[in-house]
């Protein structure tokens, strides 16, 4: 019987629930032991026992990265969330690895007081990319994995499909400051798929993509031609893939994961038709407020997003998409 569909973040942007067919789709010899390489890991990292029985048995596993919750939202809101979401995934048949760092041990599935843990933390857990790994293991540190360190983590135990909400890119006037996110480096050497709502406007999105071009990443786009942004259904830049079933998904993964090109692949989710009021009128203000900030050059963009919490501002946070 139908699960009945239950509200979710955008960090699992929908439709369906076709990343879960993503990750059953295994058209490979399972004798090759390429997941839950457990000689490689032992000692360096704590797999959570259902993620450990799952990669060893072939069963899907989708990762989760952890920034969500302890600086997305607050206490105890984003610990609910978090179950909700693990538990949209396990009732698709999948089994959920939330990743995270907890007193310098990197963590590949959180229990479920690991994860109450980590919410009551909140910003008290450090904002982790790739560069931060290993000072916060050094110094027993908790960190919340951002999506450049939750690849690396999910590539290391063989977790290939990662689910995430708007991904980093190259800031605006970027081409000055250099200011880009190690969200664009991970997937260009990081061989994890990447399902994502897409790149946050506030970013350059245009050179967002030639970046990713350069980085030889694939970018395809589910339903569309074009790339969403996040709050929006589009942002005006067409992608050079559009992917219509979970099939031809699974098969675009399969054919990069499978011939060692050594990259990731980011493939893009829009917002669902009944949330795209919302995210418009997000969307609204946050290109009110960079016209506002440009001739002041200062940057208030969160400001103006934060006000916004009266009604519609959390969207992003419950009520921008559900999973049937």
């Amino acid at each position: 019987m139908q699960a009945q569909p239950r509200p979710a973040y955008n960090s699992i942007p929908t439709k369906t629930h076709f990343f879960v067919h993503i990750a059953k789709y295994k058209p490979i010899d399972e004798k090759k032991g390429h997941i839950g390489r457990d000689d490689v890991v032992r000692g360096l990292l704590k797999v959570a026992r259902e993620v450990s029985d799952a990669l060893s048995c072939g069963d899907p596993v989708v990762a989760l990265e952890s920034t969500i919750i302890s600086h997305g939202m607050p206490y105890p809101q984003n610990l609910q969330t978090a179950k909700d979401v693990e538990a949209i995934i396990r009732e698709n048949g999948a089994v959920p690895a939330t990743i995270a760092i907890l007193d310098g041990v990197p963590c590949i599935g959180l229990t479920d007081e690991q994860l109450e843990r980590l919410a009551i933390l909140g910003t008290k857990a450090q904002k982790t990319a790739r560069r931060d790994i290993p000072h916060i293991i050094a110094n027993g540190g908790n960190g919340a994995t951002t999506v450049s360190a939750t690849m690396f983590f999910a590539s290391m135990v063989g977790i290939p499909l990662f689910v995430t909400g708007g991904i980093g890119g190259v800031h605006r006037h970027g081409e000055k400051t250099m200011d880009i996110s190690s969200d664009l480096t991970e997937l260009g050497r990081t061989p994890v798929a990447v399902i994502s709502a897409g790149v946050k406007s506030i970013l350059d999105i245009p050179r967002t993509l030639e970046y990713l071009e350069t980085q030889g990443v694939p970018v395809a786009a589910y339903q569309t031609h074009e790339l969403p942004s996040f709050f929006t259904e589009s942002s005006g830049c067409k992608v050079p893939c559009r992917l219509d079933t979970p099939e031809q998904c699974a098969k675009l993964i399969y054919s990069s994961l499978s011939y060692g090109l050594g990259n990731g692949i980011l493939i893009t989710v829009p917002i669902p038709n009944e949330h795209a009021a919302s995210g418009n009128l997000i969307e609204s203000a946050i290109q009110r407020a960079l016209k506002e900030a440009r001739p002041c050059k200062i940057s208030f963009v969160g400001g103006e997003g934060s006000g916004l919490k009266e009604g519609n501002s959390m969207i992003h946070t419950e009520n921008i998409s559900y999973i049937p």
